[in-house]
Formats: C-alpha cells, sequence, structure tokens
C-alpha cells in the first residue's frame, strides 16, 4: 500500500499571511520612457527641474498693460492707452508696454516686457487715433488691432472701462508647479494625470520601481493547453489555472511568464521549478500539493529549498504550499503553491498571494470607482451650474483595514458601497472629501484630486458633514494615509519620502493654521511666529537659516536688508502667509523702528517687493537667471544652487498634528519619524538646519 503523507497542523490565515510577507518578491528598480510608465510606480521622488509655465502667461484674451495705467477706470470715465501691436499664443513678444501703453495678447500668450496685467477685452473699446475715422468695440474681426492696432499708420487708442490690479489676469512663470519644488513623491502610481504632469515638466525618462516576474507551472499528466486536442476518455482536462492566474499576477502588477506543465515526475517537477525559480522572483504552481501520493511537490519544495507551510485553514483552498527555492546562483526565490481546482487556486491568489505580487510592484489595494464620503468643511457654491469639484480624499478609518480586509471589502464578499451605506450622513467612518481646485490651467490639481463630485445646480453650498458622492479617477484611486499643509520646506520634502502615500499641500504657514483649525488636514506645518491659536499638539521642530540670497562672488555687494531699501536692487520676494515673508516683514519692521519710519515707507522702496512667487526656491532660481539681484530664501537653497548667502536670522519650523488625529496610525508614524535621532538624521545634509 502506497504511503500518504497527511497534511500538517493547518495554519490560521494570518500565519499565511504572515509567511508571504517574509518572502522578498522585490525586483529591482528600472527607468523606463515616459510613454511606456502609465500604470508604473515611481521608485523616487521627482522634483520640478523648471517653472511650470515657464514664463507669464496671459490666461484670458485681452491687452497688456501697466496695472498702475488702468487705476480709476470705470465705465463712466475710461482710460485711454495706445496700442503698441500684439502678442499671440506661441511667439515671441517683440513689443514693449510702456507708459501710457498697451499690447494686444492671445490666451497662453508670454507677457511683453513692462506689463503686469492683462484686461479682459470684454471690459475695452477702440478708440481712433487722433484724425481717423475707424472705431467700435475693440474684440471685433474688422478693427486691425492684430496688425498696427488701427485702420490707418498711427496706432489705435484702447479706452479701459475697468481697472486692474498687479497679477490680475496673468498666470505667473512657475504659478502651476515651480523648479524645485515635489512634483511626486516615490510610490505614486503614474495615470494620465502624473504623466501629463510630467510631460509639462519635460521628463522624458521615469525611476520606476520593477515588476516582479512571476513563474507559472500548472501540473498534474491530465492538463492540456487551450487549443490543443482533448481526450476526455483519459480524463484530460484544459489548463485554466495557468492563464488565469497570470491575467490575476498582470492585474497585480506583476509580470507573469508561463513554463511548460509538469507531470506527477518528480524529476521533470524539479527541472522545471528550479528553472523558474532562477528566472523569476516568485514560483507559483497550481495542483500537486494535497496530501495525495501522487501529488509530490512538496517533496520538491522541502529537498530543494525550504518549505515554511503546509496547508491553510481556510475553504475552498486549504492545500496550500508557502516556502522558498534554492537558485542556482546561491540566493532565494519565493515560492507559493495553489491548489488545482480552478475555483481554489484562484480565491488563494487573489486572498494571499495578490496583495503580495501588488506590494512589491508598488501597487495599492483596488478600489470601487464610487466612495460616499462626507464632507470636510461647509462648501458654497450657487452659481446656478452643474459643478464637478475635483476632491480629495482623506480616510480616518485606520482600525477599520487591520483585520485583513481590502478596500472592496473582499473579505467578507462586501463592497464599500455596501459599507459606506451603513452609516447616516457625518459618519465618521466614512472619508473626509475636501475640495481641491487650483484653476482649470493648473496640472497639479489633477494629481492632488482623487476625483469630482458633481454638484447639482441648483445647490447653493454642501454642509460639513453632509454626504456625497465621490467618482474616482480610477477605480484603483487611494486616498493619502496622511493629508499634511503649510510651509514649502525643503526638510518637509525629505520627511514625506519616509511617509508611506502623503500628500503634502504647500499653501503656506498662515493658511497651514487656517486648515488645521477648519479640522481639514491631519497636519500642518507652520515656519515662523503665528498670531492664531489652534488647538494641537507639536509632533517634531527644527531651525532653519533665512536670508537674501545674491549671485556668486556677490556683485552688488549685498551686506544686509539696508541695501534692498536704499539701493536700486531688482528684489524677488515670497508671497504674504509664508514663513519667510513673516520673517522679512518682522525684520523690516525692526529697521522702520530704529529709523523712526514705518515699515510701508521701507517696503515702498524695494524695487520687486510686490513680487512674489510661491515655491521656496523660485527667487532663487530667478538670481540665478539673472532676473534679479537678490531673492528671499533659505542658506540650503542657496549652498546647492551655488549662489551666495547674505544671513539674517533663524526661523523655528514646526510640525503641528490636530489633537483629535493624534493617534492616528499615519500621523503616530510622521512623530516617529520626528523624534530627536529621525530629526539629526532629517537634517544632516541640509546646510542652515538645525534641531
Amino acid at each position: 500500500m502506497t504511503e500518504r503523507k497527511e497534511f500538517r497542523d493547518l495554519a490560521e490565515p494570518e500565519a499565511a499571511r504572515e509567511a508571504i510577507a517574509s518572502l522578498d518578491l522585490s525586483p529591482d528598480p528600472e527607468s523606463v520612457p515616459l510613454n511606456e510608465a502609465r500604470g508604473r510606480v515611481l521608485a523616487e521622488r521627482v522634483d520640478a527641474a523648471i517653472d511650470v509655465p515657464g514664463f507669464n502667461r496671459a490666461s484670458m484674451d485681452g491687452y497688456a498693460v501697466r496695472a498702475r495705467d488702468t487705476f480709476g477706470a470705470d465705465e463712466a470715465d475710461p482710460v485711454e492707452l495706445d496700442l503698441v501691436g500684439a502678442v499671440h499664443a506661441g511667439a515671441t513678444p517683440e513689443v514693449t508696454v510702456e507708459p501710457g501703453t498697451c499690447a494686444e495678447v492671445s490666451t497662453g500668450a508670454v507677457m511683453p516686457d513692462g506689463a503686469d496685467a492683462v484686461v479682459m477685452v470684454e471690459r475695452t473699446d477702440e478708440r481712433p487715433a487722433e484724425g481717423s475715422e475707424t472705431g467700435g468695440n475693440a474684440g471685433s474681426d474688422d478693427d486691425g488691432a492684430g496688425d498696427d492696432g488701427a485702420g490707418d499708420d498711427r496706432p489705435a487708442r484702447i479706452a479701459f472701462r475697468t481697472s486692474v490690479a498687479p497679477g490680475d489676469h496673468v498666470m505667473a512663470a512657475g504659478a502651476d508647479i515651480a523648479a524645485g519644488a515635489r512634483a511626486l513623491g516615490p510610490g505614486t502610481r503614474l495615470t494620465p494625470r502624473e504623466i501629463g504632469l510630467l510631460s509639462a515638466l519635460g521628463v522624458d525618462e521615469v525611476p520606476v520601481r520593477g515588476r516582479p516576474t512571476v513563474g507559472i507551472v500548472s501540473t498534474g499528466d491530465e492538463l492540456v493547453r487551450p487549443g490543443d486536442d482533448l481526450d476526455p476518455s483519459r480524463g484530460e482536462i484544459y489548463d485554466v489555472n495557468s492563464t488565469t492566474i497570470a491575467a490575476g499576477v498582470s492585474e497585480a502588477g506583476g509580470e507573469p511568464v508561463l513554463y511548460p506543465h509538469a507531470g506527477d515526475d518528480y524529476a521533470e517537477m524539479e527541472r522545471l521549478l528550479r528553472e523558474a525559480a532562477d528566472e523569476c522572483d516568485l514560483v507559483l504552481s497550481s495542483g500537486s500539493t494535497s496530501a495525495s501520493a501522487v501529488d509530490v511537490i512538496y517533496r520538491v519544495i522541502e529537498e530543494r529549498g525550504d518549505l515554511l507551510l503546509h496547508g491553510v485553514a481556510v475553504k475552498p483552498g486549504k492545500p496550500m504550499l508557502i516556502g522558498r527555492l534554492d537558485r542556482e546562483d546561491g540566493g532565494e526565490s519565493a515560492y507559493v503553491g495553489l491548489p488545482g481546482y480552478p475555483v481554489s487556486a484562484l480565491t488563494i491568489f487573489r486572498t494571499f498571494v495578490a496583495p503580495a505580487v501588488r506590494e512589491a510592484a508598488g501597487l495599492p489595494e483596488p478600489r470601487t470607482a464610487t466612495v460616499e464620503g462626507r464632507m470636510a468643511l461647509r462648501e458654497r457654491y450657487g452659481e446656478g451650474r452643474l459643478r464637478l469639484m475635483p476632491v480629495g480624499l482623506l480616510d480616518l478609518g485606520d482600525d477599520s483595514a487591520a483585520d485583513g480586509e481590502s478596500a472592496d471589502g473582499a473579505a467578507d464578499g462586501g463592497s464599500a458601497d455596501d459599507a459606506a451605506a451603513d452609516g447616516p450622513a457625518g459618519d465618521p467612518d466614512r472619508p473626509l472629501v475636501y475640495p481641491v481646485d487650483k484653476g482649470s490651467g493648473a496640472t497639479t490639481s489633477l494629481v492632488e484630486a482623487d476625483g469630482v463630485v458633481a454638484v447639482d445646480p441648483d445647490t447653493e453650498y454642501l454642509e460639513e458633514g453632509e454626504s456625497v458622492t465621490v467618482q474616482l479617477f480610477s477605480p484603483d484611486v487611494r486616498p493619502p494615509t496622511l493629508l499634511g499643509v503649510g510651509e514649502d520646506d525643503p526638510a518637509v520634502n525629505r520627511l514625506l519620502d519616509r511617509l508611506e502615500n502623503p500628500r503634502y499641500l504647500p499653501v503656506g504657514s498662515r493658511e497651514g493654521y487656517r486648515r488645521l483649525r477648519d479640522g481639514v488636514p491631519d497636519v500642518a506645518v507652520t515656519a515662523g511666529p503665528t498670531d492664531r491659536d489652534v488647538d494641537s499638539v507639536a509632533l517634531g521642530e527644527w531651525d532653519r537659516e533665512w536670508g537674501i540670497v545674491v549671485p556668486e562672488g556677490n556683485p552688488e555687494g549685498v551686506e544686509g536688508l539696508a541695501d534692498l531699501v536704499d539701493r536700486d536692487l531688482r528684489f524677488v520676494n515670497r508671497p504674504t502667509g509664508t514663513g519667510l515673508r513673516r520673517g522679512l516683514d518682522d525684520a523690516l519692521e525692526d529697521l522702520a523702528a530704529e529709523r523712526g519710519d514705518s515699515r510701508g515707507d521701507l517696503t515702498d522702496r524695494i524695487d520687486g517687493y510686490g513680487l512674489t512667487l510661491r515655491a521656496f526656491e523660485s527667487p532663487v532660481r530667478r538670481v540665478l537667471a539673472g532676473e534679479a539681484d537678490a531673492g528671499l530664501g533659505l542658506r540650503e537653497t542657496a549652498e546647492r544652487l551655488g549662489c551666495v548667502f547674505v544671513p539674517l536670522g533663524d526661523q523655528r519650523v514646526v510640525v503641528r498634528a490636530a489633537t483629535d488625529r493624534a493617534d492616528r496610525e499615519a500621523v503616530a508614524s510622521l512623530a516617529a519619524e520626528l523624534d530627536d535621532d529621525g530629526i539629526a538624521d532629517l537634517l544632516a545634509e541640509l546646510a542652515g538646519y538645525s534641531a
């Protein structure tokens, strides 16, 4: 009588997950062309190397003007300016807007020198030049403004029925995303949205995580490849598992490799498994895993590798093997043996193996295409049109996923929609939904949003806590584990790289405080003093040195803040609400007190004080490009980009968590990175930074 091997003690499902988690399936990272990057996962952070847009761009059709020339204009008393020419999208400006003049511009056109605002064409009229009888609306087809600005040899005059401020209807260089900014972080899955952003940045090669190669070997003398002749009288059946599991591997982000069938012969089975182990990160077999006398694959694993587990307490799918196979090069390949029955094989694969393949490939768990959420704050609307509002999601249900359930409820056959329907509006188990809308021209809005909420034309506002349906951009969108807002800072970029799937919105310190007060983000990063009192917990802090950045060699001999006030130097500032701007304004306040002046008197004397750029590197890059004599910045940025730094002081940066979020797993992970050792390691390579 043939000896039969009994199953070992059946392992609990969690033990099987732990055994698979102990296997190394991770392939080496690689670089792929951008046109082949869809669906891949970034292996490292990608920073913007250029400003987008790379020039000051008109955001509507109209006339480029010096804003000060329009001050006081209204319907009753328009201001007239000479038309000196036109600039269209894709063309280099050949005109300069001097005082008292204007230039026609098209949407997307480069702003001509001298102009700092655009007046929309609907708020203007064309007036004939002196002695000319032409006239009419400036937007008519026959006004000649596209040629020389009038119907005769003399330039037309344009009447402006409204005034504008500097920057109105102009998208400044770097307003979408600025050079040096954190564009995408490691672990980001590249969908058409992210590829669009990378294209805008001129990226053509992308560093991505490799796809794990998975060798698939079906065992059994009875198997026949689909398409071959089948002899049912011999008990032959078509091989369902090879193609089914291969499709599952591809869906999970792996690269399937199909090997020939292995019969129930030990030697042939050993040969195929060793060949697959030498060539693949993971080897999957189906069949020959039970305790039957003819199912001998477990013997191959025991003798040619390491058998970690034989049999799992789950139905269907009890006959399951987990182990490692020795490779010819002395290494090991991961191995999982699936049951022979197709339903059992696919069930075990989806429940235990597919998550491991996805993790090795860097892919998230699948999600349904629609999510029920709750508004994080009150959102007004009332424009009488259907609004497809871009929104981000923040899932606060850390503990809900701890039982092994995926987002689509696969553990018990339920769906995300079923789970969402269990609670009333405002149910804290539903994800927070917050608006993300930087304008239709900003590609970063797509990356920062997870989907859209369709707002009915009759809706005047959405209440805080109100239930909304989010249409995800794709079924596999995964909300961030942690949402942060606040100061744009190089140390923050490095900190984010250490976290799993964070999202950070660099909105400035003042706005960060406001949003933390409103209860939207988990954390806010603030720099410098604050006049606000927000219920929060400090997770970590550091100091950074700030000051004036000037070109290499300091050709203008800048020594301090007084030089900006007293000399004719072109300066580039940061926006109000940022920590750097607050530091500068406080220093100007002190200087004004010393001189017996007001701060306004000093700022009026700084050429470019009102010229602000969004990202912390942007002023430095303007200095590098020769477009400014000095800029507001950090020592770290100045030294890294090869500029001279004139110090003005140190500024404290604090990472604050909302008090009611401090116990979240994602916040705790952030706090762990900000302990004494973590801070020291984080700041070690940043000039001018200290804990």
